[in-house]
């Protein structure tokens, strides 16, 4: 005898109709189809019967359906025979993008901390943060005013990074 044909009991047929809800909670039929679908399912007599309730439906099915396919084993390579060091094969080449200049210009900046030491030069690159805290120095020390000039020579040697983290144009 098949095992479409043989007939299932009222064990199987609540199953097969409390894993019809699970799937209609999850959205993967419309309440009309879960009405048909539970109707056709204490109505079936035999596994071939419940086998097309299931046939669109993902996992989970009722478990007297038989074991899911087990997974093929992976392929079995020969072992060396000899102990071989570990070699890790080289890295592909990844050309280098080149990094995305700022549109702002170094130059400016640093002539604008040195001319107008103030923290001018940090707020024209985006960081107000470091600008306001350089502003308040300034404007509470008369000795803070170093600060931004030297910011300034250092923007002008080195350069910097607007507030996106690109660096200053050169």
């Amino acid at each position: 005898m098949e095992s479409d044909q043989l007939r299932i009991g009222t064990a199987e047929r609540e199953e097969a109709a409390r894993l019809l809800a699970d799937h209609f909670g999850m959205g993967r039929i419309t309440p009309d189809e879960y009405e048909t679908r539970v109707t056709d399912a204490y109505a079936a007599a035999t596994l071939g019967d419940l086998r097309p309730l299931f046939r669109d439906l993902p996992q989970p099915h009722p478990g007297f359906f038989g074991p899911p396919p087990t997974p093929m084993p992976p392929p079995m390579y020969p072992q060396p025979t000899t102990q071989l060091p570990m070699y890790a094969p080289p890295a592909p080449y990844a050309p280098q993008l080149p990094v995305p200049y700022s549109y702002r210009s170094k130059t400016v900046a640093g002539v604008l901390q040195i001319v107008l030491p103030f923290g001018v030069g940090r707020f024209y690159t985006g960081q107000t943060g470091l600008a306001l805290l350089q502003l308040f120095v300034v404007l509470c020390t008369g000795i803070g005013i170093i600060w931004p000039i030297i910011d300034g020579i250092v923007l002008l040697r080195d350069g910097g990074l607007d507030a996106q983290g690109r660096p200053l144009r050169p």
